[in-house]
């Protein structure tokens, strides 16, 4: 299972929004994070979520152990099954 962890506040939401629409994802909340999981990876366009270049950087909150970050850049976000 993949998963990412992003910090809850209005900000980040269209990041969460944006990857809910891959029927693969499932967004959940654990505490004050969306939890963003799938089977495989998990692919976030920044120009989907309209977000600007210093909100984008900074909303990743972590990833679980079993999970790794393999694009981070101004297109997207990437992550895969480590």
């Amino acid at each position: 299972m993949t998963t990412l962890y992003i910090l809850d506040v209005p900000e980040n939401t269209a990041l969460a929004e944006v990857a809910a629409e891959d029927p693969e994802v499932t967004i959940g909340r654990i505490g004050p994070y969306f939890e963003i999981y799938a089977t495989g990876p998990i692919v976030i366009d920044r120009r989907a979520t309209g977000c600007r270049h210093a909100v984008w950087y900074s909303a990743i909150g972590g990833v679980a152990r079993n999970s790794r970050i393999t694009q981070h850049d101004k297109n997207a976000l990437r992550v895969e099954p480590a």
